[in-house]
């Protein structure tokens, strides 16, 4: 973590001179340390001034929420993204390459950024097995997912992973750019795909032609019922007639998730594409871990109540959002009691022994 701090020191500073009485470095480094403290707005407790000097300068003391928020406006998020990156690096610094390890990608609005005279931040994130976003993207206004996808993949080291996307990333030119990168993948198919979606909905509907593909299931209690998720796969794909437009392709696949709860059933078919050749059990626990990104949006929503910070600059609001992800990667690591312990109630158990666990932090 000290070398983070040490990177921080580097941030170009364009406020006048005269006029500064904070370092920008000090306005950047204090946001986690308060974020890991429960502080969900920019809000800092200056009764922790004597003990943060051991880490910043401080110069003049805690800068005040107003002087940090404009600071954060100001900062590049590519710098931000940079230190992301050192601090995703230093983690995993000396695990190899981790083969086979899957990569879920999926957007999320910042509500809180939305005005009658804008449209809300929309991030795309890379989140892996373990729950750590690898890197993020934001969606220009006049875009969409269909084009950040493409430049987060750009920033990414993907070799040997296997991606996921809901439908809007189930592209050709994504395709195509997932396995010149040497990176397989499993895409859902929805309706924006609507000739290959309904040939392949229509191929797992014949009974006979279903019974001859690969199989597995899980049965799992929750909430309060019963879920039922069947997996099939094949590589019978010859008939495809759009299959040499998706480079790689090797199979496809279909999840039937059967849900009885208080007496109701209900049942969802999906289906996908894939470059991975004949592997069941491979293809099932790639669709299952696509729930990792969907998890880590709900942290970010219910842990750090992220919708209901009202920050509109885009910016700032944009950078708050990656120095979140790195306190929750931060706080995944961190062990706070010898129970398990909800990563809400380790930021509160923070809030209380503030110093003890920012030192902790620090060793990290």
């Amino acid at each position: 973590m000290q070398k983070i701090l040490e990177t921080l020191s580097t941030v170009e500073d364009w406020r006048q001179e005269k006029k500064v009485r904070h370092m920008m470095s000090d306005n950047i480094a204090i946001v986690p340390f308060a974020s890991l403290a429960n502080a969900n707005e920019w809000m800092v407790a200056k009764e922790h001034e004597a003990y943060l000097h051991k880490y910043l300068e401080l110069p003049n003391g805690i800068p005040s929420h107003d002087t940090i928020q404009r600071v954060f406006a100001m900062v590049s998020p590519e710098f931000l993204q940079q230190i992301q990156t050192q601090w995703n690096e230093m983690l995993t610094k000396g695990e190899g390459g981790r083969l086979r390890g899957k990569l879920a990608i999926d957007g999320k609005a910042q509500r809180g950024t939305a005005t009658g005279k804008q449209k809300a931040n929309h991030i795309i994130s890379a989140v892996d097995e373990n729950g750590f976003c690898l890197g993020q993207n934001r969606v220009d206004e006049k875009s969409n997912e269909i084009t950040a996808i493409p430049k987060l993949l750009e920033t990414l080291n993907v070799k040997g992973h296997i991606i996921t996307t809901d439908a809007m990333g189930t592209q050709t030119e994504i395709v195509k750019q997932i396995r010149k990168k040497h990176a397989d993948y499993v895409l859902a198919l929805k309706g924006n795909q609507t000739g290959m979606y309904d040939d392949i909905s229509r191929y797992f509907q014949d009974t006979e032609l279903l019974a001859a593909c690969a199989y597995t299931y899980t049965i799992e209690k929750a909430r309060g019922g019963v879920e039922k998720r069947e997996y099939w796969q094949t590589p019978d794909i010859a008939w495809l007639g759009q299959r040499k437009k998706w480079a790689g392709l090797q199979s496809i696949a279909m999840t039937r998730n059967t849900v009885t709860r208080n007496g109701t059933t209900t049942v969802e078919e999906r289906y996908f594409i894939s470059s991975l050749p004949l592997d069941i059990d491979l293809v099932s626990k790639a669709i299952r871990k696509h729930w990792m990104v969907e998890s880590y949006h709900w942290h970010l929503d219910v842990t750090f109540k992220e919708d209901t910070n009202r920050t509109v600059d885009k910016d700032a609001a944009y950078n708050l959002n990656i120095i979140r992800k790195i306190t929750l990667h931060i706080l995944k690591l961190l062990s706070v009691s010898k129970a398990t312990v909800s990563l809400k109630a380790k930021r509160f158990m923070i809030c209380m022994n503030s110093e003890k666990y920012i030192d902790m932090v620090m060793q990290l």
